[in-house]
């Protein structure tokens, strides 16, 4: 299951348990007149539910790494990234290994960032895993997973709460239409963008994630994980990028665009894992 569909069932999920909620509040106060809460605020609360909700279905399946050496290489580009990126969300950054069978990284709302264990074995430096993680982080700062649900129907979560206790045929329909969402490429590149520049405020190198598409761009199809089948990529981005780095060279002339100048990953083979439980 991609993250686009783990969200899309906690959405519908929290959406409705929030449209019970307030259908208590008004049974139990008819003609209050009390004030709502900003709508920015409530949007957060949404967030929130929706990050705990998924690092619940991680724990239950029993994926969430509690303690692995792994972590040793994780944490300096995850702390530096949660360095430079938390002045752009409300939220604080929290990464976690997680253990799946496809190489993967996933963002989700709430500032809850997840890696799969295997990544690290995958990616050929740490400019492309901080690439990558920069890229994730930047869909949470720009709210893109939910956004998209909203967009995509036109509808806020109170709507579609309502549409799934009513029973109402929106709701199958929705349920249905949410299978297929993934991101555009518009969305992708304007991650890919905020994701280099949260990359460049951290030291590391963001021609990592040049790198990183450069090499999915000449795999074989059939060995290109999930990663990149749910973040669709091709030329144009990567053009997008360089051209990004050239209109900003005080920011990225100091970066080297030679992969041969990348740290390599020494990640310990078949490091032991503790699971969170």
């Amino acid at each position: 299951m991609n993250v686009l569909e783990r969200i899309r069932k906690t959405f519908v999920y929290v959406a409705a348990v929030g449209c019970v909620v307030m259908v208590a509040a008004y049974l139990a106060g008819v003609g209050s007149t009390k004030a709502a809460g900003p709508p920015q605020a409530a949007d957060q609360d949404v967030e929130l539910q929706l990050g705990q909700q998924i690092f619940d279905e991680l724990k239950a399946k029993g994926e969430i790494v509690e303690s692995s050496p792994l972590y040793d290489q994780l944490r300096p580009i995850s702390d530096a990234i949660t360095r430079a990126a938390q002045p752009q969300y409300n939220h604080p950054f929290k990464f976690y290994l997680v253990h799946e069978t496809q190489p993967n990284a996933f963002a989700t709302p709430g500032g809850n960032v997840y890696v799969v264990d295997s990544l690290l074995y995958f990616v050929k430096n740490t400019e492309e895993l901080a690439g990558t993680l920069c890229h994730e982080v930047s869909h949470t700062i720009h709210r893109d997973s939910v956004t998209l649900m909203e967009k995509d129907q036109k509808l806020t979560e109170r709507d579609i709460a309502a549409a799934v206790l009513l029973g109402h045929p929106l709701a199958i329909a929705l349920l249905g239409k949410l299978h297929s969402l993934s991101y555009s490429r518009d969305v992708e590149s304007r991650a890919d963008i905020t994701g280099s520049d949260v990359c460049a405020a951290t030291g590391y190198n963001p021609w990592g994630l040049v790198w990183l598409f450069r090499d999915f761009q000449n795999a074989n199809m059939g060995q290109v994980p999930q990663l990149l089948s749910d973040h669709p990529g091709n030329q144009n981005r990567v053009n997008a990028l360089e051209k990004h780095f050239r209109d900003n060279p005080s920011v990225f002339g100091k970066f080297n665009s030679d992969p041969k100048s990348a740290k390599p990953m020494s990640v310990p083979k078949d490091a032991p894992e503790v699971f969170l439980r």
